[in-house]
């Protein structure tokens, strides 16, 4: 059987960028997730998101996985970015853009 971990290991490998989030892409259940999906939906990038809400075992385990307290969790070629905060400075600076094209082009 898989654990949570494992689970959230292969979905941060498998995909280029994955966010933990309250709620998908197209219905954020949060005012912090709807900023990260705003701000994906901006730079116009590919990215697979995961509902916590929908899955008690993601929610407690992903906040271990990245030692993380809170949602949503944004990973972008498998490295742990954070949280809404991080992805509005990142993206303010042009940061978030170069990581993205980096990632999305290896």
């Amino acid at each position: 059987m898989t654990t949570a971990q494992e689970r959230i290991d292969g979905l941060v490998k498998e995909n280029k960028i994955m966010v933990f989030m309250k709620g998908n892409k197209l219905m954020p259940q949060c005012g912090f997730s709807n900023t990260v999906v705003q701000i994906l939906n901006t730079l116009g990038v590919p990215y697979e998101t995961v509902d916590v809400l929908a899955d008690q075992e993601i929610r407690q385990g992903v906040k271990e996985y990245s030692n993380w307290p809170t949602i949503p969790q944004v990973y972008i070629n498998g490295e742990f970015l954070g949280g809404s905060d991080i992805m509005i400075e990142m993206y303010q600076k042009g940061e978030l853009q170069e990581i993205v094209e980096v990632a999305l082009a290896s």
